[in-house]
């Protein structure tokens, strides 16, 4: 008994001195990170966690870290497209993608999240989507000399709504943070169905979509009052070629939101979802629709892009009605998969139910 306790203070006093040391090491490494020029090697310090999936039971999370090889940052160049070496491990690349009026910051979280920075070009405001790790939006909006002023919060899950507080601590500047449910932290601009703000001189549209959870919100921005495509922010509603669980909704409730409110959106809107879920959702959609060859196209596409980190965000509102499922209720094709029946809303629902349990 007598050795046993001395083993475990001994191996108590090893595990903190080694958190100690770990700890040290990662904040060295982030602040060389923040200042380092992108001429000189960094030494990356990865982390991911393994997390609740959005479409998929909640378990418990894990948090591990691993030190990377040396890697030499290439010269940035200012493309339509900027990738940037991973930061911590980030699931995917940094990409910033041109739309009119506007620029989108794409930005990994977590194990698969993504969080996005919406920047109006000409006046360079900017709000954040889903703000769950705030030390890298900070970072970006520091660098890009960007005045953050709104935070656009999809529904209260903690991997999405999770770090709204912590922003505003850090930040110290006054942060209007918009949402649907009462549930969300720091919320302090409730919206609904039809409500209207700006970022600088863009043009936010809020669509309310329950169904994942009561209170989800989906936000439609264009360049000039409503007009043009633009691009919709799904949360966990719309993924590219799936949509999130019904956890706190129905059926019915589904097919509004990607049948009625996001398919009514231009083909041509640019769809930035919550997750980082697309070979997934597309290996059922091709059980769905074997024969579809759009999907199997697609999936090749993503599998080039996932080889090398990238992002497959975003899709289009057209192209998901091509390929998604759960927006193409009324073919034939997928109503048959789905047992025969006719009525759309039907078919959501046992599309939905065998998905909850489908394996890749």
């Amino acid at each position: 008994h007598t050795l046993f306790s001395l083993s475990s203070r001994k191996y108590r006093m090893l595990a903190s001195a080694w958190r100690s040391v770990a700890t040290s090491v990662e904040t060295q490494l982030t602040a060389t990170y923040f200042r380092g020029s992108s001429s000189n090697p960094t030494l990356l310090l990865r982390s991911w966690r393994t997390i609740p999936r959005a479409d998929a039971p909640g378990f418990g999370a894990i948090r591990r870290r691993f030190l990377a090889v040396p890697v030499i940052c290439p010269s940035l160049v200012k493309l339509q497209k900027l990738r940037k070496v991973g930061f911590r491990g980030m699931h995917s690349t940094l990409e910033d993608v041109q739309l009119e009026g506007m620029e989108i910051k794409i930005l990994p979280a977590l194990q698969d999240n993504y969080m996005y920075l919406i920047v109006d070009t000409k006046t360079r405001e900017a709000a954040v989507v889903d703000p769950v790790e705030p030390e890298l939006v900070i970072k970006t909006v520091q660098e890009q000399q960007l005045t953050l002023s709104k935070v656009l919060t999809t529904h209260h899950h903690w991997d999405h709504a999770g770090g709204n507080e912590k922003l505003l601590k850090l930040w110290e500047k006054e942060l209007d943070v918009y949402g649907g449910d009462d549930r969300i932290g720091a919320l302090n601009k409730k919206v609904q169905q039809d409500d209207t703000f700006t970022i600088g001189g863009l043009h936010v549209k809020c669509l309310s979509t329950p169904c994942h959870t009561t209170g989800h919100i989906c936000y439609h921005i264009t360049a000039q009052q409503g007009s043009g495509e633009g691009a919709v922010f799904t949360g966990d509603t719309l993924f590219q070629g799936g949509c999130g669980r019904f956890f706190e909704g129905t059926p019915e409730e589904m097919y509004e939101a990607l049948c009625t409110k996001l398919s009514a959106l231009p083909d041509a809107t640019k769809v930035f979802c919550g997750h980082e879920y697309t070979l997934q959702n597309m290996s059922f959609a091709r059980h769905v629709e074997p024969d579809n060859e759009v999907i199997q196209q697609r999936i090749e596409w993503a599998k080039h892009r996932r080889a090398s980190q990238d992002p497959t965000v975003p899709s289009t509102i057209g192209e998901e009605k091509s390929w998604n499922p759960f927006m193409r209720v009324h073919e034939a094709t997928v109503q048959k998969h789905a047992g025969g029946a006719t009525d759309p809303v039907v078919t959501m629902g046992k599309l939905r139910k065998e998905k909850d349990t489908f394996k890749a």
